[in-house]
């Protein structure tokens, strides 16, 4: 027997086996996605407008504060500001914290707000680089900015969190614009179950080509780029499926750091966030989960599909791929923290589902992906597998591509119906086809990157270039 009787058929099996892992990945994700649908529709069917307006009049709701970190977010801070002010909700403030920003962030702040030095020291202790400064506005409108020196998001986000004084934080981007009821959509869960409840999250949407005045998005479409359509599709993707059906298995193992609430005392019961990770998001709600299920206590942390919070994505291919392999960075650093919790049935449904999926398929699945790409091209190309094969391949890695994304358009379309315009619905549905014949195989590069990266232990964040938003307004009575 020569090596070649024994090298194609054991080069034929992995193919098969990586054929079988990539349909296995595809078919959980559109059971998810197909769970979320019902999860969508069961809770837009106990939505009502005048229990909005009832819980907006009523002294019972828990007051927020709204943490922002920002860090050389000059473009976008003075609209992001006014998005977080001007929310409809009961009782809420603004924290800003300026994490030795080097641009003119501070500056635009002090002058557009009218700030002056404040007095107001810390109840929390959560050890945070040092603060220089507390600022508060002289026009009656709870705004709170602190200026500390540069230490990261996490140890920004410590930093507002010693300073808050409410019951419920919130968690956001500087650069995000959020939806006027966002916040009280997003605390809905916390009136449900007031005893229960750890932390909630909202949709994240792009807001690239949408028209923002007076720091709020007035008109909704979708971005002209096609890098921007492509994270448009993606987003709806990950948020409309993935999400949805995790939360309604109480196995939500990441709420977006550009948009989530939690407990205040939960997360200084937990010691703060984690600020030796970028992905400090998902970090400290899986340390919920462990530390909660490890005491055997009941608790829910929670997704919420109707809130929305608008983000600028990249439109450069450089700012991307920093923005991606510091993603999966973060997820490999979660899971190493926390890998007790692998297939430990301490843990349920985290432990024996929701944390193997990660490992398995958001971890370890790019480098298996990538791997089938390049094995399928060097088994056609040297006639190692037939071409029947490197067409199954094609059809659960592309063409179920392609029917994952189509979905998500449809359960959008279906369910939320944030995009009116049938051009950009049309532009949307060209760019779900188009993102699976080079995008995702890029992404797919990238991660791997991230994968080694985070394995190795490289730190930073990277920098993330902000554009502004599109038809920017400014309103003079605030």
């Amino acid at each position: 027997m020569n090596w070649q009787e024994v090298f194609y058929p054991v080069f034929g099996l992995f193919e098969r086996l990586i054929i079988f892992y990539v349909a296995m990945i595809n078919t959980i994700y559109f059971a998810l996605m197909a769970l979320g649908f019902f999860a969508i529709r069961s809770y837009r069917l106990r939505l009502k407008r005048i229990e909005y307006d009832a819980l907006l009049k009523s002294s019972l709701v828990p007051g927020v504060s709204v943490l922002a970190p920002a860090f050389n977010e000059a473009a976008t801070i003075r609209d992001s500001a006014r998005s977080m002010l001007n929310l409809r909700y009961p009782d809420h403030e603004v924290i800003i914290i300026n994490d030795g920003s080097e641009d003119e962030t501070l500056d635009l702040l002090i002058e557009e707000f009218k700030l002056y030095k404040s007095s107001r020291q810390p109840s929390g202790d959560v050890p945070t680089k040092p603060v220089k400064a507390v600022y508060e506005s002289r026009d009656p409108i709870r705004l709170l900015v602190i200026n500390k020196e540069n230490g990261g998001k996490a140890d920004s986000l410590n930093a507002g969190l010693n300073y808050a004084r409410t019951l419920l934080v919130s968690a956001v981007d500087s650069d995000s614009l959020i939806e006027d009821d966002a916040l009280i959509s997003v605390v809905r869960p916390f009136l449900e179950d007031p005893r229960h409840t750890l932390a909630s999250g909202g949709i994240i949407r792009i807001a690239n080509g949408c028209t923002v005045e007076y720091g709020k998005v007035t008109r909704i479409s979708a971005p002209s780029s096609l890098l921007a359509q492509f994270q448009a599709v993606e987003y709806l993707r990950a948020f409309l499926g993935g999400r949805i059906a995790f939360s309604f298995l109480n196995s939500l193992l990441i709420i977006s750091g550009a948009f989530g609430v939690f407990r205040r005392d939960a997360i200084l019961n937990a010691g703060g966030f984690l600020t030796t990770t970028v992905g400090e998001d998902m970090e400290l709600v899986i340390r919920l989960h462990e530390l909660w299920r490890g005491a055997g206590q009941q608790y829910r942390i929670v997704f919420v599909p109707e809130p929305v919070c608008w983000t600028e994505v990249p439109e450069s291919l450089k700012v991307l791929k920093r923005q991606r392999n510091r993603w999966q960075r973060g997820t490999v650093e979660s899971l190493w923290l926390h890998r007790k919790m692998l297939f430990n049935p301490k843990y349920g449904m985290i432990g024996m589902f929701a944390f193997p999926y990660f490992l398995l398929f958001e971890m370890f699945g790019p480098m298996i992906e990538l791997l089938g790409y390049i094995l399928t091209i060097a088994g056609v190309s040297f006639g190692l597998i037939s071409y029947e094969i490197a067409l199954l391949f094609f059809v659960v890695s592309i063409l179920y591509g392609i029917l994952l994304s189509m979905s998500a358009l449809i359960l959008e379309e279906l369910t939320l119906r944030r995009y009116s315009s049938p051009r950009d619905i049309i532009s949307l549905f060209f760019a779900a086809i188009l993102e699976n014949f080079w995008f995702r195989q890029l992404l797919t590069v990238w991660r791997v990157k991230g994968l080694i990266d985070g394995l190795r232990g490289k730190q930073g964040w990277g920098a993330m270039e902000r554009r502004g938003f599109q038809s920017v307004k400014t309103d003079p009575s605030i």
